[in-house]
């Protein structure tokens, strides 16, 4: 078990959300603000539906802060629900729902089989845990392991490489000076004439009731070496990496630097080659090797499925009276790759977190950054021609 815990709970357009996140160490700085600047992120990104315009995330902490530096006990955060007061008779926790009955379920989300699963009638007993809404909760206490991660010299970016068929022909990677320029594209992508191409493609699928998925590159800068570990299956980096954001909703596949274009070269085309002072030539592997960061830069994407809520329905089965009818709509995005890059940022820090935390141990954070940094004295040692 790692050094990090959290658990989340809440429904879309119940009260509230939940987050609790166990093991930080004691003597992080915590801001508020720092944590409502990332849900603000998160909420953002053009092809946002009209929820977005009018949820605000009214955000509490509630334990393990004190002075604004953690205690070294559990954190409890809290999301209130803006809108709750229009949804109370629609979830409420003991009287009878006022709403009607979702009966006909959605392809592509999790509706029909959780009705299957649980013996449920209604599709939003289903639907309102399995919503990304859920992913604010994930934001904010993934707001704390950046700060930790900071406190190390560890940043993380993440940037739109593909929204539909539109691709970004932007040949470097970006690095910590990038991301405000980032954030100021409406998709989130650091080439203008693929931004324009992907606001363009974004509109034409909105206009036709339909959406898009696409692609989000992650990039962790300042890792050191061997982070995660060789020995076992379930401490394996890149293996924790790809579950966590495969846990993300909406994404389907994961790869770590070149993966899926080197499948298709010979060995002697696919691996990054060690220098003189043991540093690599390419990065193909996307700082990744048996399980541990190789050292300095982390390269992973995330691919993102269109999203299975659309005005232009798709066919179903009403399970109330077995008959073929068109699935219900709900308010909905056209596209929400721009900010499931953030929402993959998030659950991106707490994995390394937990793998820093479980490397290198401590109960404050003084005694963290001191076995850090003994660490990289003795890991220039080795390095060092």
């Amino acid at each position: 078990m790692g050094r990090l815990r959290y658990l989340t709970a809440g429904e879309s357009h119940g009260r509230a959300l939940v987050a609790i996140l166990e093991g930080l160490p004691a003597g992080l700085p915590v801001s508020v603000k720092a944590i409502e600047d990332e849900l603000v992120r998160r909420r953002h990104g053009y092809g946002r539906g009209p929820r977005m315009k009018i949820e605000k995330d009214a955000l509490e902490i509630v334990s393990g802060v004190r002075g604004g530096s953690s205690l070294g006990s559990p954190i409890a955060i809290t999301i209130n629900n803006t809108e709750w007061d229009k949804w109370r008779h629609v979830m409420p926790v003991e009287d009878r729902p006022a709403g009607k009955e979702l009966t006909r379920p959605r392809p592509g989300h999790a509706d029909l089989v959780g009705m299957l699963k649980y013996d449920f009638q209604d599709a939003r007993n289903v639907l309102e845990r399995a919503s990304a809404r859920e992913t604010a909760a994930r934001v904010a206490i993934g707001s704390l392991a950046k700060a930790l991660l900071m406190e190390l010299g560890i940043e993380i970016l993440s940037h739109v490489v593909q929204i539909g068929g539109v691709f970004s022909h932007r040949s470097t990677l970006p690095d910590a000076s990038d991301a405000e320029a980032i954030d100021a594209s409406p998709v989130r992508c650091l080439d203008p004439e693929a931004s324009n191409e992907m606001v363009a493609a974004i509109d034409a699928a909105q206009a036709e009731g339909d959406s898009l998925g696409g692609v989000v590159e992650l990039v962790a800068l300042g890792l050191p070496p061997g982070v995660g570990s060789h020995v076992h299956w379930d401490r394996k980096l890149d293996g924790r990496i790809a579950g966590a954001l495969m846990a993300v909703p909406a994404i389907k596949g994961v790869e770590f630097g070149d993966a899926f274009a080197i499948a298709g070269k010979r060995g002697s085309e696919a691996h990054d080659e060690i220098e003189a002072d043991l540093s690599r030539g390419t990065e193909r592997a996307g700082g990744v090797e048996g399980g541990m960061t190789i050292g300095g830069r982390l390269r992973v994407r995330a691919a993102m499925k269109p999203l299975s809520t659309l005005k232009k329905r798709l066919r179903t089965v009403d399970m109330r009276t077995g008959e073929p009818a068109e699935a219900f709509q709900e308010r909905t995005d056209a596209c929400a790759v721009p900010a499931a890059g953030v929402v993959c940022e998030a659950v991106l820090a707490l994995v390394l977190a937990d793998a820093v935390l479980e490397m290198f141990g401590g109960d404050t954070m003084d005694d963290l950054k001191a076995a850090h940094s003994r660490y990289l004295g003795r890991i220039r040692g080795r390095m060092t021609p």
